[in-house]
């Protein structure tokens, strides 16, 4: 073994010396390493072995001291609470992946409203069928299901989020005024009493939260276009013109707007040919022409599209236009020849393939059609499809007519009187806006 121990005196030679501190380093950096793994294990294991501080006695201290640490406390959750509420939904909900038309209705037992028209101040009276005596409540916990996906469920501080520094502009007709009452009492009560404020015009609504520096807008444009007959609103059916060129006087309200809603369809629905007009309304009928309703009904989009196109900053803005609110005034539409209209309606209609005599497909052509060949991108949301089901959504006889609550005894003739046309709120309309919220 003594040629393994170099004699004394002896010379090592360097590279034997360079691969022994080589090992060595190797070595010092190995066991460093583990000393370092080893205390990073420590330290995970004893945070997750933590508990959280027991809670001070505070009986001790000044009831002053101690109410400020609860109200600090109570904010914290509250704020905690607000950020669990506005985690953003996009990557639950893709536009271009789901088809909100295709679903169906399910009952949900344990569903409650997010407002009433006790709760919410700002529901009109047409719209109010609990306190207007309806006595069930199960058209309240349908919820819509699409077949390949699913809409978020609405949630009011999120949408608040959304809508900050935003004025969001619904317009349209009484359908679509509800839509807006819908959304505004969806919201109203996470903005604090004197941080809100609602100022009602003849035509112009605005519902206004400060806090947020946001506001949710309803321009009352039944035609859209202009018309004689919006405001007063003319009865006798064929005294009706509508102005097809022009959007002139109202669309000075709706420039500005961030997200724009528009809808336009019953009032269209009032006979077989409409009476359109071109130019000024100072003649009268003189110089009207009577056209088929979707020949009139195209030419007033063709005005609203080019409105858009001309004005609207897309950068900016986003548009959407929500497609026909069904109608149920045919009960054979879906088996019951003698039936009263939507009258004592209590659940939706089951058959997918249903589609009643209150929606005019070719009418929804006119808005594809239109839409398609903007150069503004506009999104359409198909309501009509998933509202067709819903005869039992209705107002019927919960409901005025003419500003005055029906009497018992028109309550009592439902084939007269049903409103089988507007819908209750809470109701079918927060469905409308839990898709619209989707989309923002």
């Amino acid at each position: 073994m003594s040629f393994l121990v170099p004699s004394r005196g002896a010379k090592i030679p360097l590279s034997i010396i360079v691969l022994v501190i080589c090992g060595f380093m190797f070595f010092v950096l190995l066991y460093t390493e583990r000393i370092s793994l080893m205390s990073s294990s420590t330290l995970s294991s004893n945070v997750l072995k933590l508990k959280s501080c027991p809670r001070k006695d505070l009986s001790s201290k000044p009831k002053d001291i101690v109410q400020e640490e609860k109200i600090r406390e109570e904010n914290g959750r509250e704020e905690r609470s607000e950020n669990m509420d506005v985690v953003d939904d996009r990557f639950e909900f893709d536009p271009e992946e789901c088809n909100v038309a295709a679903g169906k209705w399910v009952y949900n037992s344990s569903a409650e409203p997010l407002y009433t028209d006790e709760s919410c101040p700002y529901i009109d009276r047409q719209f109010s069928c609990m306190k207007n005596g309806r006595p069930e409540t199960d058209y309240l916990r349908w919820e819509w299901q699409p077949d390949d996906c699913t809409i978020p469920r609405f949630s009011a501080k999120l949408a608040m989020n959304k809508l900050r520094g935003k004025r969001l502009l619904f317009v349209g007709d009484s359908l679509q005024r509800s839509q807006w009452e819908s959304f505004v009492c969806l919201v109203e009560s996470v903005i604090p009493e004197g941080e809100k404020s609602m100022n009602l015009g003849q035509k112009y609504f605005v519902f206004k939260a400060k806090e947020y520096n946001a506001s949710i807008e309803f321009y009352w444009a039944p035609y859209i276009v202009e018309s004689n007959t919006d405001l007063p609103v003319i009865l006798d059916l064929k005294k009706r013109i509508v102005k097809v060129d022009s959007v002139e006087d109202r669309s000075k309200y709706w420039e500005g707007a961030d997200i724009l809603v528009f809808n336009t369809y019953v009032w269209w629905m009032s006979g077989i040919r409409m009476k359109a007009l071109w130019g000024s309304f100072g003649n009268g009928e003189r110089g009207a022409e009577a056209l088929d309703t979707a020949v009139a009904y195209r030419l007033a989009l063709k005005t609203w599209a080019n409105w858009v196109d001309s004005t609207v900053d897309s950068n900016k803005t986003k548009v959407f236009f929500t497609t026909m609110s069904p109608t149920h005034s045919r009960s054979a539409d879906w088996g019951k020849p003698n039936g009263p209209k939507c009258f004592n309606e209590t659940e939706p209609i089951k058959d997918k393939s249903f589609w009643g005599t209150g929606s005019n497909k070719e009418m929804m052509k006119v808005v594809s059609s239109v839409v398609k060949h903007m150069a503004t991108h506009v999104t359409v949301i198909n309501i009509t499809q998933l509202s067709e089901y819903r005869i039992d959504a209705h107002t019927s006889v919960y409901t005025e007519t003419g500003g005055k609550m029906l009497t018992a005894e028109e309550r009592a003739d439902p084939m007269r009187h049903a409103d089988c046309i507007h819908w209750c709120l809470p109701g079918l309309p927060d469905t409308w806006n839990r898709i619209l919220l989707a989309h923002l």
